[in-house]
């Protein structure tokens, strides 16, 4: 094996624990460009029980300190990470490329959403209803009992654990939506690196810590660790982590809920899984764009070499008008569409494995395959067609195949749509393309997705998350582990928080944002009412 430098000289290989560069002791490991196979330099060194256990006592140490910054300062340093970032430049998306194989576009739009992320965050924090302040002012006249004097505040929960997602080296990543928001909230944050990209996490890390120290804030505020599933079991069994971020498989994150629920304090997993984000094709959207809707469903299935987790991995349509267009066009697409590395050698075997099961799953049929790019890892386009009671009499249907893969399942009658929502599990999103025609089957429709999807769309595609306030990037399970949450947006922060109410407590004594005379100018609820004042 041949060994690659990308321009290292910003690379040490080291954790970044607290302000210091600490070599890991448990072994040592190297990133791995998948579109070539070569080993990439420097060779990290994953951290012990102790590098582990630094950085929990560090974070702890940062808690009270962190917590009490000011809005402006957090908002502030908020920035601050944003522009240490894209003060990388070509160094990063030089790096991000190497590692993941991902095409320079895609590292480029990864750094602007995790900037425009932070900077997002930055103006939650200095905006203040965050906090979720309340006031119930006190009537001690009132009968037969005096009303008490209540305020109520969110303080973050205390030092978070946040584990790097694999399919996004940046927005979900060091300083992706999991570090911005927890920082947001008051929480100091350890990072475990994703084995795959540990040069883009160090760039990043260096980033976060160059923050940290230009705004003064205690050295534990952040930590990056490298290291696998002992590194990762250590940093959540610490009784100093208080909620964990993760993005990542099935398997993985119910390792960390298992984990965090047997501690002698069980914590806060906010784990997001997995999803097949089904699509339903409604008659009269299948009868007059069939074939246009074929097309644009692959144009979905292969952004990113499938590798996202909003990914169409199952398409519902009826026989009727459009279908055989439908399904013609998206083969056609298929056929037409070339592999492309993925992103790392795990990743494809995962792919090739479930690719390989569904074609030898009985009632299943492979209608188109797409070229091999030839690449370490290529993932090559698949399409499959089943039909609907095959779906339902075989559960392993409705698992992830993670990469540019997709079933289409064809029913006899639009009616059955609403039994085969029944039978889905939790999911990211799903989607249903309609026409006026189909206004009362989608109205039913809705009333079920919503039930089971953290985000319902019409007449789009779920690739592409929109990064904003009212967006949910989360779901029932498998989809999350925490269904009432979004790991996507400003609501992200309100995971890392949680409320306290103070009873007849004086005024001097209580945070800026429940004080009488509000010197935050935020607001709030008082007496039931939204206001400033």
């Amino acid at each position: 094996m041949t060994t690659a430098r990308i321009d290292t000289a910003r690379l040490t290989g080291d954790n970044l624990v607290g302000a210091v560069d600490v070599r890991g002791a448990a072994g040592s490991f190297h990133a791995t460009n998948p579109a070539n196979g070569d080993a990439l330099d420097p060779v990290y060194g994953e951290a012990d029980a102790a590098t582990v256990a630094r950085a929990a006592e560090l974070a702890a140490a940062a808690f009270e300190a962190y917590r009490h910054t000011g809005f402006g300062p957090r908002a502030a340093f908020l920035e601050s990470i944003a522009r240490e970032i894209e003060g990388l430049g070509d160094v990063l998306v030089d790096r991000v490329i190497a590692e993941t194989g991902l095409p320079e576009a895609r590292g480029r739009s990864e750094i602007a959403r995790t900037t425009g992320q932070l900077r997002l965050f930055a103006e939650v924090v200095r905006e203040g209803s965050w906090t979720g302040a309340r006031v119930d002012r006190p009537d001690p006249m009132r009968s037969p009992l005096p009303k008490p004097d209540l305020r109520q505040r969110r303080i973050p929960l205390g030092p978070v654990a946040v584990f790097a997602a694999s399919n996004f080296p940046l927005a979900f990543s060091v300083a992706g939506g999991d570090t911005a928001s927890a920082l947001a909230a008051g929480a100091p944050v350890v990072v475990k690196a994703h084995p795959a990209h540990p040069g883009t996490s160090e760039l990043v890390g260096r980033a976060v810590r160059a923050a940290v120290r230009e705004h003064d804030l205690p050295e534990g505020t952040f930590s990056l660790i490298h290291g696998g599933v002992d590194t990762g079991s250590a940093l959540v069994r610490d009784p100093r982590i208080r909620a964990v971020g993760f993005t990542g498989s099935r398997r993985g994150g119910l390792a960390l809920v298992a984990a965090a629920a047997a501690r002698p304090v069980p914590i806060p997993v906010f784990a997001e899984m997995s999803s097949v984000n089904p699509v339903f094709v409604l008659p009269g959207a299948l009868a007059e764009r069939g074939a246009q809707l074929g097309a644009d469903f692959v144009a979905s299935l292969t952004t990113g070499v499938g590798q996202l987790c909003t990914s169409p991995g199952l398409v519902f349509l009826a026989d009727g008008p459009g279908a055989d267009d439908f399904v013609d066009a998206a083969s056609a697409a298929v056929a037409a569409a070339s592999g492309a590395p993925m992103l790392n050698p795990g990743i494809a075997a995962a792919f090739a494995a479930g690719v390989r099961r569904l074609a030898a799953t009985e009632a299943v049929r492979t209608v188109a395959t797409g070229g091999d790019a030839g690449a370490a890892c290529t993932g090559v386009p698949q399409l499959f067609v089943t039909t609907g009671e095959r779906f339902l009499a075989d559960r392993q249907l409705q698992e992830e195949v993670f990469g540019p893969a997709s079933v289409i399942v064809r029913v006899s009658a639009a009616e059955q749509f609403a039994t085969l929502v029944d039978e889905l599990e939790g999911q990211l999103t799903a989607t249903v393309h309609t026409t006026p025609a189909d206004r009362e089957l989608a109205r039913t429709l809705l009333g079920k997705l919503e039930l089971i999807a953290g985000r319902v769309l019409f007449d789009g595609w779920p690739t592409g998350v929109e990064v904003g306030h009212a967006v949910v990037h989360g779901g029932p399970f498998p989809a999350t582990s925490a269904p009432s949450t979004t790991s996507v947006g400003s609501r992200a922060i309100e995971r890392f928080l949680r409320p306290v109410a103070y009873q007849n407590v004086p005024d001097d004594l209580l945070a800026d944002e429940i004080r009488a005379d509000n010197p935050l100018g935020i607001w709030r609820r008082v007496d039931g009412a939204v206001t400033r004042d």
